[in-house]
């Protein structure tokens, strides 16, 4: 992979999947059958039946994101044993280019994609975190693929091989297939023609249903990330001019608020359009920006490890100079937890009398605690008590939404985007955020 370290969290995802909709009666996700997926198995899918236009249209539209959410107690508890020997092993190690993931499943959102002349139908993950797709191929005998469905290169009309293979390595995943081109559809009016992606023939377990009941993955970061020299979507859809604007927007709601959301390609929430506060992507990669601190209530401590002595080194060089040096924050809308290096986060437990190896913190503690601010290309966001902690009401257990990984690489996932509105600019490499309305 281009860069190891980042593309090793590039899946230590739950999954941000899309279903299609221009307009409402033209949704892929209301086409859906029930049966698709029964008792943690994908049934009969047929082909979707969207008309493939001559050409692409210019313009915008959304892609509704659909949450699936919840670990039940077991696995919780799990997860708070994996935290803890997470944060034992890291303290007791050097920090390196492999980041030790656990396997946390907390939601993830999901929806569909055509791909082939007629539509295929797939279920993908669309991801700011990585930027290839992949979906099962119909050769692929691994379980995974087993239960989920594959593409046929010889129902689509339009299907081109090409004489490649691909492999990629995720912090807990592994895939490898065969890379064709054919015409990818994410909705009735965008359709990416010779799409290059990759038909899977080997997928590891972590892609078994019912754990991942996406099909594959839908990268939405740049060129420069994706294996194989692959050109990216987005990429693509900024070079033939495919969006009314070069940008999209990503809306994710809470479980305990709307529990899904969606992707507006093309344009975005108007309402925010003031709101609004807009950092630098460092990199050709993905969509990450520098880190310049963390900070608790109005308290004036920065507790990111390290970054008081790289702001005060770098504070009289020039502004690319110091991004460099700067730490650096990937906003990814597949993973599903925040992700950072072990100091600043057993920092940040110890603060709110949280457990600094399973991250429990007593729920009677809720309404005393105050907001984090990040501090993301030298702008202020904001996370309140409620989003930076997971309530589980049904067991009345309380537990911090962030997890060590031994890098300095940190990951702004779903609990952080469920906070706030972004929006992705393409063309300007810029992304913008504000606090979601309520």
């Amino acid at each position: 992979m281009k860069l190891v370290t980042v593309a090793l969290l590039a899946l230590m995802h739950s999954a941000v999947c899309a279903a299609i909709n221009i307009p409402v009666d033209d949704v892929l996700a209301d086409s859906v059958d029930d049966t698709m997926i029964e008792g943690g198995h994908v049934g009969k899918v047929s082909n979707m039946h969207l008309p493939i236009t001559p050409d692409n249209v210019k313009g915008s539209f959304k892609v509704p994101l659909y949450l699936k959410n919840g670990l039940d107690p077991e696995s919780r508890r799990k997860n708070r044993i994996k935290r803890s020997r997470n944060m034992k092993s890291l303290a007791e190690s050097s920090l390196s280019n492999i980041a030790p993931l656990a396997n946390v499943r907390d939601y993830y959102y999901y929806g569909y994609i055509g791909i082939g002349n007629p539509p295929q139908k797939f279920s993908v993950i669309f991801d700011t975190g990585s930027s290839n797709i992949w979906v099962p191929g119909e050769n692929c005998r691994s379980s995974a693929c087993v239960s989920h469905r594959k593409f046929s290169k010889d129902q689509s009309s339009t299907f081109v091989p090409k004489n490649q293979t691909i492999e990629i390595q995720y912090g807990t995943g592994f895939i490898a297939g065969n890379v064709g081109s054919d015409t990818v559809q994410v909705s009735s009016a965008v359709i990416l023609r010779n799409q290059s992606f990759a038909m899977t023939r080997v997928e590891d377990k972590t892609f078994d249903l019912p754990r991942s009941q996406f099909d594959g993955l839908f990268g939405l970061g740049f060129t420069g990330g994706a294996e194989g020299g692959i050109e990216a979507p987005v990429d693509i859809m900024l070079r033939e001019n495919i969006l009314q604007d070069p940008l999209f927007g990503v809306k994710l709601y809470s479980s305990n608020n709307k529990g899904k959301g969606e992707i507006s390609f093309g344009s975005y929430d108007q309402n925010y359009t003031d709101r609004l506060t807009w950092v630098d992507v460092y990199g050709d990669y993905f969509w990450a920006t520098t880190m310049e601190g963390i900070f608790y209530g109005d308290e004036p401590i920065n507790y990111l490890y390290g970054a008081d002595k790289i702001n005060n080194l770098t504070s009289t060089l020039p502004p690319q100079v110091k991004a460099r040096a700067s730490r650096k924050a990937l906003l990814d809308t597949g993973s599903s937890l925040i992700y950072g290096d072990p100091f600043t986060l057993a920092a940040m437990s110890i603060r709110i009398g949280a457990d600094p190896s399973s991250g429990e913190i007593s729920c009677l503690d809720l309404a005393s605690l105050k907001p984090f601010h990040f501090i993301l290309g030298g702008k202020p966001f904001t996370m309140n008590p409620s989003e930076y902690i997971y309530h589980d009401e049904e067991n009345g257990t309380c537990e911090v939404q962030w997890m060590p990984v031994s890098e300095y690489l940190w990951v702004m996932g779903i609990p952080f985007l469920q906070s706030h509105y972004s929006v992705y600019n393409i063309k300007d490499r810029k992304i913008g955020l504000a606090r979601v309305l309520s």
